[in-house]
């Protein structure tokens, strides 16, 4: 089929032959908000880490709810509302926190289940598919962490229903800040399993890591200092509406009403006429061990007066009460009969036995398995410093090592694969080999149309190969001594044609594509000498880069398996699939059409010189058989025009003669700069043998 020359300058400018501005793009803008997220980048890894932070910060503000009651020595009970709103502001950052990681758990891609291999972890970036993942397994959960249900209750709920009081307002909280605390303390746990997955530790050192371990355990002790407060806070009311209810009869005037244990009545004169003849005061004293009503354990919340203290005063003395009997394990609480508070000490035993050895355990097993690692990539990080100031490289070439460093650290894990994989069987390390490598190399369609039998050989000699941004994989010229099979990241391969002025032609290579096929050219000969080929191309990283390497020996091995191929097959395979025929087909092609148009136009230039020296010769034929004609009584000067007239057609054909020598150049002046051919494999040795 033969192609116009517009389809074949269309074709040469897809192949990138031709440079394009940086800011022209035929890709079309795709706004943020449309964009599916890849959970290994460095955004979602930040954002782990922050929203870890705020979960934390978010722990920590629920439980000051718990010191919204405060009591005084009026007998009621009255609510905080400067600690109300301040902490209901606290309390709403923290929530556009967890609403914004739902947003971006929509918007977030995921591991398929069945590719959980090395190197073979493909991504679903179906948003359909994301939505519906996401609504089956951690949705509910992260909905009833996000909801602003204490902000909702306080503002709204309780001043919208009418005779509720205080005491009902502050069960209803307490209740609502227990139930949420649950989900949002169970997003933490994922949370930090993704994280370390990403980053392989939370904390890069063994201090943060103790001060890390320690927080969860003083947020422990901050929670149960905050229930011990509010629970003495309804002891205490208990105490007062028992008291209550045996003074409203008719023997005691003025009779006692619930509603008076609610400060909102103090200025109530009925109020204050029962208050100076009530025996609520004296009855619910926790200094008077002659009363009938224990408070146990909550005792000392009233004989400290920690009710009626500031708030700071208050938040701390209950801070230092939690931490004192979770770290003693509650021995030294004297607990009454009263099933609450005995159920809450054996909760508080309970609790501090378990959290005390998940502190130390987490401690021992952070600084001996994790820092044994990560010292060791310490001191080889340390010995590459101070080798490079020895050195005195440049900065910028000291910054490239750090990097690398860092890059192979959070790829490895500081686990040598090729030490494992040398002290395995043969057969073991081939079936290894085979499952890591197998669908990797198939991506590569060059390798595609093989059995598997080469397939394996080819699998049973790559090794993993790691590079860091803006790394020179080859240079042009330089000696190709590996082919790279492209995993994750990509690369940027350059040409100059040797050098040549004005030409430079660029691709980028993606994961499935592979570079370095000089190398498997020379490996197909069969005459090929042990001097490696040259590079034709300039290859550079653009990201950082995972790949896998075969390098030219082991490839040179494995080349003898191509007999099994037709011939045929294997040339426009090889043909096909390779960036440098690409290239050259391209530049074929640009040539071949700028020969064609500069052609067409001589043509066209001397076309219109012909037409210009025709019409000069009839007009010079003309004016002379007009003077021919004018002078034909002389018989004597005939012979002398004929002459004439002869002679001007010899100059006119002479003239013509000239002009078609310079409009029609040589061959030679026609011939374009030529791009030679890719060595191509000799296949002659590989014909079929029928």
């Amino acid at each position: 089929m033969m192609m116009n020359p517009s389809d074949l300058q269309r074709f040469a400018v897809s192949n990138r032959f031709t440079r394009f501005p940086k800011s022209f793009s035929l890709r079309k803008k795709v706004p943020w908000w449309y964009k599916i997220l890849d959970p290994r980048s460095r955004f979602i890894a930040r954002w782990n880490r922050t929203f870890l932070y705020a979960c934390i910060v978010a722990l920590f503000l629920d439980p000051l709810y718990f010191y919204y009651p405060i009591t005084g020595d009026k007998a009621c009970m009255q609510t905080d509302w400067y600690l109300g709103v301040v902490v209901t502001f606290a309390r709403t950052v923290a929530d556009l926190f967890f609403l914004f990681h739902m947003v971006l758990k929509f918007r977030t891609a995921y591991v398929n289940p069945l590719t959980r291999v090395y190197g073979h972890k493909e991504l679903v970036t179906d948003p359909h598919l994301i939505a519906k993942r996401y609504l089956k397994h951690d949705f509910i959960i992260d909905l009833l962490a996000t909801l602003p249900l204490p902000q909702i209750v306080i503002w709204f709920v309780i001043p919208a229903v009418k005779g509720s009081t205080v005491a009902q307002g502050n069960h209803t909280i307490s209740l609502i800040v227990l139930i949420q605390y649950v989900p949002r303390l169970f997003q933490i746990f994922p949370l930090q399993r993704r994280i370390l997955k990403t980053s392989g530790l939370i904390t890069k050192t063994a201090l943060a890591g103790a001060v890390y371990n320690l927080c969860f355990y003083m947020l422990a002790s901050h929670v149960l200092g905050a229930s011990w407060y509010v629970s003495s806070i309804q002891r205490q009311f208990e105490c007062w509406r028992i008291t209550c209810r045996r003074e409203m009869n008719r023997t005691h005037s003025p009779s006692c009403k619930p509603a008076y244990l609610d400060c909102n009545l103090l200025d109530d004169p009925a109020r204050q006429a029962w208050f100076k003849r009530t025996s609520v005061l004296a009855d619910c004293d926790a200094l008077n061990d002659k009363n009938d009503f224990q408070f146990g354990m909550f005792s000392d919340a009233f004989t400290d007066h920690v009710s009626s203290s500031t708030f700071s005063q208050k938040y701390f003395y209950c801070l230092w009460w939690g931490l004192k009997n979770l770290t003693s394990y509650a021995q030294g609480l004297n607990t009454s009969t009263y099933v609450g508070e005995t159920v809450f000490s054996s909760f508080i035993c309970i609790a501090g036995s378990i959290l005390f050895a998940h502190l130390i355990g987490n401690m021992q097993n952070y600084l001996q398995s994790s820092t044994a690692r990560l010292e060791e990539w310490r001191l080889k990080q340390k010995d590459t410093e101070e080798w490079m100031n020895h050195r005195q490289l440049p900065p910028e070439l000291q910054q490239r090592i750090r990097r690398f460093v860092q890059y192979k650290w959070l790829a490895t894990r500081g686990v040598d694969e090729e030490a494992i994989l040398r002290d395995l069987p043969i057969d073991l390390r081939r079936q290894i080999q085979r499952h890591l490598c197998l669908d990797i190399v198939r991506r590569v369609p060059f390798f595609g149309q093989m059995d598997d039998q080469l397939l394996d050989a080819i699998c049973e000699r790559l090794v993993a190969s790691l590079n860091t941004k803006d790394t020179y994989i080859v240079r042009e010229g330089d000696p190709v001594r590996e082919m790279l099979f492209i995993i994750r990241g990509q690369l940027e391969s350059s040409t100059t044609d040797g050098g040549r002025t004005g030409y430079y032609n660029s691709i980028i290579l993606r994961p499935g594509d592979f570079c370095g096929e000089e190398l498997l050219t020379w490996a197909l000969m069969p005459t090929s000498n042990l001097s490696l080929p040259d590079s034709t191309r300039t290859v550079k990283t653009v990201t950082e880069v995972e790949a896998f390497a075969l390098r030219a020996e082991d490839l040179k091995f494995v080349s003898n398996q191509f007999k099994r191929l037709h011939s045929k097959k294997l040339q426009h395979a090889f043909r096909y699939y390779s960036h440098q025929w690409r290239a050259w087909g391209a530049a074929f092609i640009q040539t071949a059409w700028r020969r064609y148009r500069k052609r067409k136009l001589t043509m066209e230039l001397l076309q219109k010189e012909n037409l210009y020296y025709t019409n000069i010769e009839q007009e010079d034929d003309e004016g002379e058989e007009q003077r021919v004609g004018g002078s034909s009584s002389s018989s004597g000067n005939r012979a002398q025009i004929s002459t004439t007239v002869l002679a001007s057609r010899f100059a006119a054909n002479t003239r013509r003669g000239a002009a078609k020598k310079i409009a029609i150049p040589d061959s030679d002046s026609l011939k374009m700069p030529k791009m030679f051919k890719p060595t191509e494999p000799d296949f002659s040795n590989f014909q079929d043998e029928n």
